[in-house]
């Protein structure tokens, strides 16, 4: 639910280049012709070989000569006489802009392996630059939002207005599009970008929900693929309910290791060194604000939308800290306010993330349409892992009174594919280990890379030199780690940060522009 890093193609017009597309698939529905894309440069400070252009492809697949929409596409061009063809990357969401990220990952592999690549960057249907963009309810997430937490019937009626005017006004607003808002369609969307580009298959690279998005892909084209590369792992048996109530689990034990990292650190922040003491401080501190919004911003519901993300990545660990020791120990509410703003806040592009991240959600699959189930199992799990249940469920709940019809999830098991590289975390939170098991043992030819008693979400390219080392392998020449049992290879993972101002606190600087590019629900 952060701000996004925006998405910087500017409009400068200076022609680099265009790419002949590849003859049309013979098939029962025979794909639209293939377009020619422009390149113009769109170069930023930090990316200044970024080119951006776009590409028409069908609303419905099924009827290519129908209403056409546009995706926003970037590359960072390839350098070397070897080349292997596009790798397209995406940060996840669903809702995720990917324009930015094709210029991160061309910059944060090594030059010689970025250089046979053309790292290509879109946003998905409905996201960002591309259009239509979806923005159901500008300002859904506005503070003060009713306490997540349904203790009485009245903050339960409260949320359930809040998600049924969500619903309600996607419906409204986008009828015409919201059955075409789905991975499936925004696969096709790839294989047309595949076509566009002139490449006879894919090299992918996702993380989070784009590690579904590219084994719907695989499974829909496996003769397209040529190398995948998934990292931090959407357990695809779950797609969407059970997934979201498991991540409830996993986020609990998150959140509680930041208490005792809190803990370990009394002598900077004066919490305790008990953490379940310092947890216990955390919840009081709730219940305050729940009464008393810190700043006339930050109620119960946006102090959790604020150290959410403290469970995607703990780089951000030091400055909740900061936020919360100011809090309990001054009531010094400036410093929680500025958190919120930094971690917790929705922009316009948050606003379009959200609308694309549910009308994709609740199209892919089926959700309880009776609320009675809802709430039974949301209630189950807050009794054992409280911080983000309800949290959770109220971002997800307009998927419960959706207006379009669900699909089947797509199973993704697949024996016919090149190997596969599979990164995942043991202590993720956002897609638990067990989602990288299971996609392990779906494909077929897989390797798995485990970073051991790694908590972070999205591990590759965030400084950790022994995972980058089997990415850069991979792609470089296709060589995968290969072992005796359930796991491939093992990494350790990098040490938790330091406090703000010690002599060791690291900027963290990769891992923290990766993390501002893959934001936070994907």
């Amino acid at each position: 639910m952060s701000k996004r890093a925006a998405a910087l193609c500017g409009a400068v017009a200076v022609l680099a280049g265009t790419l002949s597309a590849a003859p049309a698939q013979a098939g029962a529905a025979a794909p639209a012709p293939a377009a020619h894309l422009t390149w113009k440069t769109c170069g930023t400070t930090d990316y200044p070989t970024l080119q951006c252009a776009s590409l028409k492809v069908p609303l419905d697949h099924a009827r290519p000569d129908g209403r056409q929409i546009t995706l926003a596409l970037s590359r960072v061009p390839h350098t070397a006489p070897a080349y292997q063809g596009p790798l397209l990357v995406n940060p996840g969401g669903p809702g995720g802009s990917g324009l930015t990220l094709a210029g991160f990952v061309a910059s944060s592999l090594p030059k010689s392996v970025a250089a046979q690549y053309d790292v290509i960057g879109f946003d998905p249907r409905g996201v960002g630059r591309s259009s239509p963009a979806l923005d159901c309810k500008p300002g859904q997430f506005a503070p003060v939002r009713p306490d997540s937490v349904p203790a009485t019937g009245a903050l339960e009626q409260a949320n359930l207005r809040r998600a049924t005017s969500f619903a309600a006004a996607c419906g409204r607003k986008y009828a015409d599009l919201l059955p075409y808002m789905d991975t499936v369609s925004a696969v096709r969307d790839m294989d047309a970008i595949r076509r566009a580009l002139g490449a006879p298959k894919l090299n992918y690279f996702g993380y989070s929900y784009g590690t579904y998005l590219g084994a719907v892909y695989a499974k829909l084209h496996p003769e397209r693929v040529r190398r995948l590369v998934l990292d931090s792992i959407v357990d695809p048996t779950g797609v969407w309910y059970d997934d979201n109530l498991t991540q409830d689990l996993a986020f609990n034990d998150r959140h509680r290791a930041l208490m005792a990292w809190i803990a370990k650190y009394d002598a900077t922040y004066h919490l305790g060194t008990d953490p379940a003491r310092v947890e216990a401080k955390w919840y009081a501190m709730r219940a305050a604000l729940a009464k008393k919004p810190a700043g006339g911003k930050v109620g119960a519901s946006e102090l959790e939308d604020t150290f959410i993300p403290g469970g995607y990545y703990n780089g951000y660990w030091p400055y909740l800290a900061e936020a919360f020791a100011a809090y309990a120990t001054k009531k010094d509410t400036a410093p929680l306010v500025e958190a919120y703003e930094n971690f917790g806040a929705v922009d316009a592009s948050g606003d379009n993330g959200y609308s694309v991240y549910t009308a994709v959600q609740c199209r892919d699959a089926s959700w309880p349409r009776d609320w009675r189930q809802w709430r039974k199992d949301n209630w189950a799990v807050y009794e054992k892992a409280p911080f983000m249940a309800w949290n959770n469920a109220w971002y997800n709940a307009p998927c419960a009174f959706w207006p379009a019809t669900a699909r089947r999830p797509v199973h993704v098991a697949n024996a016919e594919l090149p190997p596969v590289l599979l990164f995942q975390a043991t202590n993720d939170a956002a897609t638990p280990y067990r989602g990288g098991a299971t996609v392990h043992r779906l494909l077929a030819r897989s390797s798995l890379v485990v970073e051991q008693g790694g908590g972070n979400h999205g591990i590759t390219l965030s400084g950790n030199a022994c995972l980058d080392r089997y990415l850069s392998a991979y792609l470089a020449s296709g060589t995968v780690p290969r072992g005796r049992g359930p796991v491939d290879a093992v990494c350790a993972a990098l040490p938790d940060p330091k406090p703000l101002g010690t002599k060791e606190a690291s900027s963290g600087s990769r891992g923290s522009a990766l993390h501002g590019l893959l934001g936070f629900r994907g």
